[in-house]
């Protein structure tokens, strides 16, 4: 039998690296997978078709960088207690521009924000709808009192990677702060749309092959190397994210890749001191995600949002104080914060494709 457990060391070896190592375009990215992980790419293809088969990753693809496709937002919804499960579970089934739907608790039931319970990622393509217009058909759909979007003004992290962060010690940083990056929105002709939206879907275990491409390219009509060139003018257009598996982090036979436990974390910092902060913030390297946002009155003030995930609550708030001690040797103050513990979630990508988009709206518009 074919090991698919995250913690067989040559399954570990591929996924420190498949999880969130492999940024932009591939044409062959199992080859890129195996020369940045040392284990030869037929047994990194087999391993992942094991680990799929077996749930211990949910899927194979090629992320977009959907800030620069759509309109997107994190949203925080106030929701009466009683229908905080149907809620959960609309959004789930109901609008695949819902991406992320996660349950929350604040760790202080006193703090700013903490009865907005229900959070939710959402895309709504660029020139086709409106944010606002989208959470008023979603409040009205879920019984929601109040909503809150959280855009994106600069992000500083956004790489995965759980197996890789297993045993990082908090404190531990990258050499130097990243550069924040802020959101593009280039125009896109129909064939750029085409491949995009084709090279967005997850792989099926036939494709986890040496030329995973070359049957969406027969699908569009279009020859391999065609697909794979403009795949890669739109990877310079800086519209590509990265290839990437994704762990079931959710599931608990995989909490020994250091998924046991996940807080959101929300700073406030003086006006003008966001873009460090948040640098500071997402050289930490236990942060998958790290972004500055806008629209946090409801929460504090709060500019500066992120991610981490470890085995227990106790790990995730020591990387929190260790952050916290960092920004204050950089003299940067702290002028609120705040954790919202994950209690469930359902993870997927946002749906951005603007004839689906066009048409959820002519179905729950109303």
């Amino acid at each position: 039998m074919i090991p698919s457990a995250c913690d067989d060391p040559i399954n570990r070896r591929i996924l420190c690296v498949a999880e969130d190592r492999v940024t932009g375009f591939h044409a062959r990215p199992f080859n890129e997978i195996a020369r940045l992980s040392g284990v030869a790419a037929p047994l990194v293809m087999e391993r992942l078709r094991a680990m799929l088969a077996a749930g211990t990753i949910r899927r194979v693809r090629q992320t977009l960088l959907s800030t620069s496709l759509a309109e997107g937002a994190l949203i925080a919804w106030k929701v009466p207690e009683k229908k905080l499960e149907s809620a959960y579970t609309w959004l789930r089934d109901n609008d695949p521009f819902t991406g992320h739907v996660v349950l929350r608790s604040s760790e202080h039931s006193t703090a700013p924000g903490a009865d907005y319970r229900l959070w939710t990622t959402l895309k709504v393509p660029t020139g086709y709808g409106s944010m606002q217009e989208h959470c008023a058909i979603l409040s009205r759909a879920i019984g929601a009192t109040d909503c809150v979007p959280l855009p994106v003004v600069g992000m500083f992290a956004l790489a995965v990677g759980h197996t890789r962060r297993a045993g990082l010690q908090p404190g531990d940083k990258l050499p130097e702060p990243p550069t924040m990056q802020v959101p593009q929105h280039p125009v896109l002709n129909p064939e750029e749309w085409q491949v995009l939206l084709s090279l967005k879907e997850s792989l099926s275990p036939e494709e986890i092959c040496p030329t995973p491409w070359a049957g969406r390219a027969a699908a569009l009509g279009m020859s391999e190397q065609r697909y794979c060139d403009i795949a890669s003018a739109l990877d310079a257009r800086k519209v590509i994210g990265r290839f990437a598996t994704f762990l079931d982090h959710t599931a608990p036979r995989n909490r020994r890749a250091g998924t046991g436990a996940a807080g959101l974390f929300h700073w406030a910092v003086p006006e003008g001191l966001e873009e460090r902060a948040g640098a500071e913030c997402g050289r930490h390297i236990c942060m998958t995600h790290c972004y500055w946002r806008s629209g946090g009155a409801v929460f504090g003030g709060a500019q500066i949002m992120g991610v981490v995930h470890s085995p227990t609550r106790e790990e995730v708030l020591a990387h929190k104080a260790a952050i916290d001690s960092h920004l204050a040797a950089c003299g940067i103050p702290i002028l609120h914060t705040a954790v919202f513990w994950s209690n469930r979630a359902e993870i997927r990508p946002s749906e951005i494709n603007p004839t689906l988009y066009r048409d959820w709206l002519e179905k729950y518009k109303g």
